[in-house]
């Protein structure tokens, strides 16, 4: 049996920092390190880091658009492909890590922002996210361990990220069922909810204005907490106490108040010029 640990968004931020932990200290779980991202010359670079780290593991790199469903489609024929080269050595395909990591958002009113990229965000959060989990399940066994990369958006619904916000609260609500369901076969299912990490999300989100997260932190500490709390079977990770509490508040606050008080009063940058 070869072991896969599979990462998407791996050529940066939270995807690079899980490849470099998972290659650090886990070395136990896997085989060979799939790193799948759009970006070919960040993830060489990244597979050139981590193989003075793993000597004895395999680093594989995996230029692909997980766009949607034919990003989807063109992963699960990578799969099978490797499926079948395993089987003429007599060896069977076995996915011991997932990361779904691959993502991004955007700032700004809804009616500010080319609907386009608000679709393309939703194939990529939540079509992409929902379609490798359901390809990799076949290849998955007792152990195994998928963690989707949800926010702490996901709480609530924000003004002035609404789609960004519903995408990863469809993320939360799916990872938390998906764990329910596969708890009998002992398959550990885990969702991330970050706040604010030091990524480049708000270059992406803001198209540019924005350069830098705003307060956030390094991606090192929120994913060795996160790792932690997924092999031990917990169904979601938060990683500040800032941020657990927030979550619980979330609870009791109104959904439409914190829309609108979002959007009237936390403003996020953004510049798409006359999208509409």
């Amino acid at each position: 049996m070869k072991k896969i640990a599979v990462i998407t968004g791996a050529s940066s931020g939270l995807g690079a920092e899980f490849a470099l932990q998972i290659s650090q200290n886990f070395q136990n779980y896997f085989d060979e390190l799939w790193l799948i991202a759009r970006r070919k010359q960040n993830l060489d670079n990244l597979a050139e880091k981590l193989s003075f780290i793993s000597k004895e593991k395999k680093i594989k790199t995996i230029s692909l658009d997980l766009s949607g469903k034919n990003g989807v489609d063109s992963l699960n024929a990578y799969f099978f492909q490797e499926k079948q080269n395993l089987e003429s050595e007599n060896e069977k395909l076995n996915i011991s890590i997932l990361v779904n990591n691959a993502g991004f958002g955007t700032y700004g009113p809804f009616d500010k922002t080319p609907v386009e990229k608000e679709m393309q965000m939703v194939d990529l959060n939540c079509t992409t996210v929902t379609g490798i989990c359901g390809i990799s399940l076949p290849f998955m066994d007792k152990n195994s361990i998928i963690i989707n990369t949800s926010s702490l958006a996901a709480f609530m619904p924000l003004g002035n990220f609404a789609v960004y916000a519903a995408s990863k609260a469809f993320v939360l609500s799916f990872s938390i069922a998906l764990a329910a369901e596969l708890k009998e076969i002992g398959i550990k299912v885990c969702a991330l909810c970050p706040g604010s990490v030091s990524t480049e999300f708000a270059n992406i989100a803001s198209n540019g204005v924005r350069k830098e997260v705003k307060g956030g932190i390094e991606p090192k500490k929120v994913v060795e907490h996160c790792l932690k709390r997924a092999f031990k079977g917990k169904k979601t990770c938060i990683y500040r106490f800032k941020w657990r509490f927030t979550a619980f508040f979330s609870r009791f606050a109104g959904r439409f108040f914190v829309a609108e008080f979002t959007y009237k009063y936390h403003k996020r940058p953004y510049n798409y010029g006359e999208n509409k």
